[in-house]
């Protein structure tokens, strides 16, 4: 459980106050060491107790620390008159910011069309002049991005139709080169089959049986007497 908070006023008990000095002193006294440690500062701690009894540290000299605070005070004494007018001139642009925050939004208003029961004619008028000034740069503004957008557009579908072309083109060519190579393939079955067989080329040869019909037919036939 986390320790709960405490009022803080005087405390009535006696010992519970002096119990409390004696923690919350030694509490400050480690505080000012590591400030003074941690982040290089000169620090002076001063601590009277209710009993008059005096605690004090210093990681220099309290009395050279407080003779260089009594120096720093006074300095910032001499610097009163011009943290006054600093002062001042801060406040009259503070007002000054106001009062153009108040105009800028009277005319906002005025050109949404509120609060015109009090301009007069001529105020109208200038409002009047002023709106169709607006009007007309905002048409200029609009036509400019809706051209650029046409013209951005018309781009778009030159460079579509190209790529429609290309590929017109391309699925033609595969066609042609498939039609081609079909028609080859076709006339090459239509030469082996479309040959006739003729028996005049092929010699039949009997390779089981000696071949005895190799004499020359003007041979004469030898006879005996």
């Amino acid at each position: 459980m986390g320790r709960g908070k405490i009022e803080i006023k005087r405390i009535e008990n006696t010992t519970n106050r002096q119990v409390t000095f004696c923690k919350r002193r030694n509490g400050l006294l480690k505080k000012a060491y590591e400030l003074s440690v941690l982040c290089d500062a000169e620090v002076a701690l001063v601590v009277f107790s209710s009993r008059g009894r005096l605690y004090e540290y210093s990681n220099n000299s309290v009395k050279t620390t407080i003779e260089r605070y009594k120096k720093a005070s006074a300095d910032s004494s001499n610097n009163g008159y011009f943290l006054e007018a600093n002062t001042q001139f801060y406040q009259q642009e503070a007002a000054k910011l106001r009062k153009d925050i108040g105009n800028i939004q009277n005319e906002n208003r005025n050109l949404m069309g509120e609060g015109l029961s009090s301009k007069s004619v001529k105020e109208l008028k200038q409002l009047e002049n002023k709106l169709e000034k607006s009007i007309s740069r905002i048409r200029s503004k609009k036509n400019e991005l809706l051209f650029a957008e046409i013209e951005y557009m018309q781009r778009r579908e030159i460079d579509l139709q190209n790529d429609n072309m290309y590929f017109r083109a391309k699925i033609a060519e595969n066609e042609k080169a498939q039609q081609h190579m079909s028609l080859m393939a076709g006339n090459e079955y239509e030469v082996m089959t479309s040959a006739p067989f003729d028996s005049r080329n092929f010699v039949q040869v009997n390779l089981m049986e000696p071949n005895h019909h190799y004499s020359r037919p003007d041979q004469t036939a030898l006879q005996l007497g």
